[in-house]
């Protein structure tokens, strides 16, 4: 498997631990405020962004739906009401998310529909051909190997099902380009201080998006999988990306 330059790119330097487990310890430590933090940073907008993924998997009315790096559960509800599948199972390898997402799944009455495991994005643990569709917002930046977890997606897809990643991308235009670079660099790592009390993981998450393969680079790396059928769409002047593949 290729290794990729966001692969490098680890929350804190020096722990010895792999990425993998430093992501599940970074997710645990900064899960009370994550929502909050979501809706701040982004001014509401990753909202409209979950949405505007969720409605690409409308026409193909899928019933069992896989949500990879689900954290606190906010696509796997949107998702349920908005397409009312059979079943939900959300992933997530930090616990302290999934409880959270837990939480809010049984206060929305829907624990009948949404059920959340810790699980790792590289050993799914389904069988294959399991699910009508897989969704992944914000997570796959964040897999110790791209490629594997993109791979296993595709394994546990029925064939003919859709997989849509959400994720950050980098703004072309030059002036817009100058502001989001200072938003991103100054900005998120002194609110995430501020509020979370963990500059380094939002130093982090910024640090990552920045350095990952974006556009038509991660469709080349679908492609790679074998997913067909694959694009993308910037949304909000490119700071984030749809991308789309079928198996």
């Amino acid at each position: 498997m290729t290794k990729y330059a966001h692969d490098e790119i680890l929350p804190f330097e020096g722990s010895g631990q792999d990425k993998k487990h430093q992501v599940e310890h970074m997710f645990d430590d900064i899960a009370p405020k994550y929502d909050f933090l979501n809706r701040f940073l982004s001014l509401g907008i990753d909202q409209h962004w979950r949405k505007k993924a969720i409605k690409r998997l409308a026409k193909g009315q899928p019933k069992q739906i896989l949500d990879v790096a689900t954290g606190t559960g906010d696509v796997a509800i949107m998702t349920y009401n908005m397409l009312q599948p059979d079943n939900i199972i959300g992933i997530d390898i930090s616990q302290g998310m999934l409880q959270i997402g837990r939480e809010k799944i049984a206060k929305a009455g829907l624990s009948g529909h949404i059920s959340l495991r810790q699980a790792d994005s590289a050993t799914l643990p389904f069988e294959a051909d399991s699910f009508d569709a897989i969704t992944v917002a914000f997570g796959v930046r964040n897999f110790q190997d791209l490629e594997k977890g993109l791979s296993e997606m595709h394994r546990v897809l029925k064939p003919g099902g859709k997989l849509i990643v959400l994720e950050f991308s980098r703004p072309h235009n030059a002036l817009f380009k100058g502001l989001y670079n200072f938003y991103m660099n100054v900005v998120t790592p002194a609110m995430g201080n501020l509020f979370s009390k963990n500059k380094e993981a939002y130093s982090y998450l910024n640090k990552s998006a920045r350095a990952f393969p974006e556009r038509n680079d991660f469709i080349r790396i679908l492609n790679g999988v074998h997913f067909k059928d694959t694009l993308f769409k910037a949304l909000t002047l490119g700071i984030c990306c749809i991308y789309e593949g079928r198996k």
